[in-house]
């Protein structure tokens, strides 16, 4: 059972003890932290949050925790309660609220939940903000408001059509174009908000013909909830079987999006933002930017376009931060991420969905061509499980040393950039795991590159036996 603290939120599995899992002691003592940390901002007493959720079945007791210590530090609370987490994001921005908390754990497992913190950008805290964060949560003199100071409660329930209105709104988005293409459309929601928030956008969209799979907002998810290829084949199937155009899938806070090809092949999550980016590309020049673990066929798109493509840290809030200083008129991560910052400074699956289908609409071109038209990559993207005993520190500076021949780059674990291929090893901010990730042209380079990496670590594992 575990605990995480990072720049993706205070996330963890339900039940056990507290500080070492995610119980409404730790709901309590991070989020009046969270309130404390604004206030010393601020210097503002006089605060109010935006709450949202998915739906998984931890939701509601976490939302009650929240909600309630939020009251008793003296904020008034604007809860959505079922969302997303871009809706909530922008809910933020359009209540011009102090802060946010989205409840949580994105693609983690149904045991799982979270609290992403949110500023009055609707942005994710900085690792800087959540260290100080974290040294608050530890203060036992944090005060709560007397009766009289309790913060007001309010549910709202329109967050997500605003959400919808304002994408529809975007220049780059054109409904005409996409009601007139006559879609048909299939999505796997996994049991969570994107069934509520997936058919409305297909709806205003123009989009007649549309099945949901894993539809209902139960929070009982009918298989893995991250969006790979591993747990899609229902979806794969029924495309195939039903002669549907496309097919999306989200996570359960409908913030990554995978695509599925009409033939059921995997479009790859890599290449939703490639596809996208190309879309956006076309009519506003300007820098795309990507993590370090992101696929480089972004790049190869951007050098087509005359444009420059960066990379950022991993995590939403270090893109955006590269994003804001580089002018970046698209951006995102390789697991489904689109930043489109005409929109937002968020993650979102719905603003995606949006201008890949007004892509689609207008080029005339369907999701095989399209994929088609982007360097063939093949990405290998594995784990090795953390023990208590792991030198993490010593094993990045062990594989930094050993291909200090080659490019290494070391602003978030380390990244090798070989001729042809690369490999990235990083901590995970969201699961107790060291990620390796590795790319090159063809399946065997990156498997073989990833298992060395893995002899690497054993290497060093047994050197200090």
């Amino acid at each position: 059972m575990t605990l995480i603290k990072s720049i993706s939120g205070i996330r963890g599995t339900i039940g056990g003890k507290s500080g070492e899992n995610l119980t409404p002691v730790d709901i309590v003592k991070f989020t009046s932290a969270f309130v404390a940390f604004l206030r010393e901002n601020t210097d503002k007493e006089d605060l109010t949050f935006v709450v949202g959720r998915d739906a998984r079945l931890s939701g509601t007791m976490l939302n009650n925790l929240v909600c309630g210590t939020l009251q008793s530090m003296g904020v008034n609370v604007i809860d959505t309660g079922l969302s997303t987490t871009p809706t909530v994001e922008m809910a933020v921005i359009q209540h011009q609220a102090d802060g946010g908390i989205v409840i949580t754990a994105s693609h983690n497992p149904i045991q799982w939940n979270a609290l992403k913190l949110l500023n009055a950008k609707g942005e994710f805290i900085s690792d800087h903000d959540a260290e100080r964060l974290l040294k608050l949560s530890e203060n036992k003199k944090i005060q709560f408001a007397e009766v009289r100071q309790l913060g007001q409660y309010k549910q709202v329930n329109d967050t997500i059509d605003k959400h919808i209105d304002d994408i529809l709104a975007l220049d780059l988005v054109d409904v005409d174009a996409v009601r007139n293409a006559n879609f048909s459309i299939i999505a796997d929601c996994v049991n969570s908000t994107g069934g509520i928030a997936i058919p409305k956008l297909l709806e205003k969209l123009g989009v007649t013909k549309m099945k949901m799979v894993n539809g209902d907002v139960s929070g009982v998810f009918a298989h893995n909830p991250e969006p790979l290829p591993d747990h899609l084949y229902e979806i794969s199937e029924e495309i195939r079987k039903d002669n549907y155009q496309l097919g999306f899938v989200v996570d359960p806070d409908v913030d990554r999006l995978a695509l599925v090809m009409e033939n059921g092949e995997m479009f790859g999550e890599e290449y939703t933002l490639v596809a996208v980016a190309d879309y956006v590309l076309q009519h506003k020049k300007g820098p795309a930017v990507s993590n370090l673990s992101s696929s480089c066929a972004l790049d190869d798109l951007c050098k087509r376009h005359g444009v420059a493509c960066y990379k950022s840290a991993v995590g939403e809030v270090n893109v955006v931060k590269k994003m804001k200083e580089t002018g970046a008129v698209i951006g995102g991560e390789g697991n489904g991420g689109i930043i489109y910052p005409e929109l937002h400074y968020g993650r979102d699956a719905l603003v995606g969905i949006a201008l890949l289908l007004t892509y689609m609409a207008k080029s005339g071109k369907d999701c095989f061509e399209l994929r088609r038209h982007y360097s063939n990559y093949y990405i290998s993207k594995n784990k090795i499980d953390l023990t208590a005993d792991m030198d993490i520190p010593g094993i990045l500076r062990f594989i930094a040393l050993k291909y200090a021949d080659h490019e290494v780059t070391t602003i978030d674990g380390v990244k090798i950039d070989f001729d042809d291929y690369w490999v990235h090893l990083r901590s995970s901010n969201t699961e107790p795991i060291i990620r390796i990730y590795a790319e090159a042209q063809n399946e065997s380079t990156a498997e073989n590159i990833v298992n060395k990496i893995k002899m690497d670590i054993r290497e060093f594992i047994h050197s200090r036996e």
